[in-house]
């Protein structure tokens, strides 16, 4: 019987490389990466091998797919598993680094950064416009528009925050760094601008005091709620 097991990702915009790294320690043990599952990686157990991994991000079309592969392994990597734009490979140590110059780095995170765009420019504006219908509204709609608002915001600001984190990395690699550290200030002020707004319409400090405290609380446990179910799953 195939025995497989779950390790949670810490977000590839956030600990990518804690991610690869930990990921071949697992290897070493004989637990190998085969596919992406939510918010992680599924792995098999398998001999024990030294391997090294990498991520690439390019969305591609069905076209270009055998080419974008082909090209990887005739560099010494295996793919391993593909997720939207998102691309694992694996290869033995020494092997020449899929990116290794300044320029295909910053190619690499600017194909994440507008992945990112693309999906989270929408929600953000969706979420912007409920945000503003619970202004302007008043009574039992002002009431339905707020959950979908604090609803909302719960799913765009992660969002907003993994894409602003993804450019704070390109422009890093670019070496612009004050807009990389400019950039980390953004995700806090937009937090607290959100609770602000919530006071606003509410007119209760308590509540928004709350509804920071538990989103703080949902950032803690859902992924720890989540590690376990997942791990469970995996481990009959």
């Amino acid at each position: 019987m195939r025995q497989t097991k779950y390790m949670m990702s810490g977000g590839l915009a956030f600990s990518e490389e804690k991610d690869m790294k930990k990921l071949r320690q697992l290897s070493l043990k004989g637990w190998h990466v085969n596919d992406f599952k939510f918010m992680g990686y599924t792995l098999e157990k398998g001999e024990s091998s030294d391997y090294i991994y990498s991520i690439d991000y390019r969305l591609l079309g069905e076209e270009e797919e055998a080419e974008y592969f082909d090209f990887f392994t005739s560099s010494g990597w295996s793919h391993v598993a593909s997720s939207a734009d998102i691309h694992l490979f694996r290869a033995d140590p020494g092997t020449k680094p899929i990116y290794s110059d300044s320029d295909t780095t910053v190619e690499k995170y600017k194909n994440s950064s507008d992945f990112m765009t693309k999906l989270t420019i929408p929600l953000v504006f969706i979420t912007a416009l409920v945000w503003i219908g619970a202004i302007m509204s008043s009574g039992i709609l002002q009431s339905i528009l707020l959950v979908a608002a604090v609803i909302f915001s719960g799913i765009a600001v992660p969002a907003f925050w993994t894409t602003v984190v993804t450019y704070s990395t390109k422009w890093k690699t670019e070496g612009k760094y004050r807009l990389a550290n400019l950039a980390k200030m953004i995700p806090p002020l937009l937090c607290f601008s959100t609770i602000i707004l919530i006071m606003f319409i509410v007119g209760d400090a308590g509540f928004a005091i709350r509804f920071l405290a538990a989103m703080i609380i949902g950032g803690i446990a859902l992924p720890a709620a989540i590690r376990g179910a997942m791990s469970l799953y995996h481990s009959k």
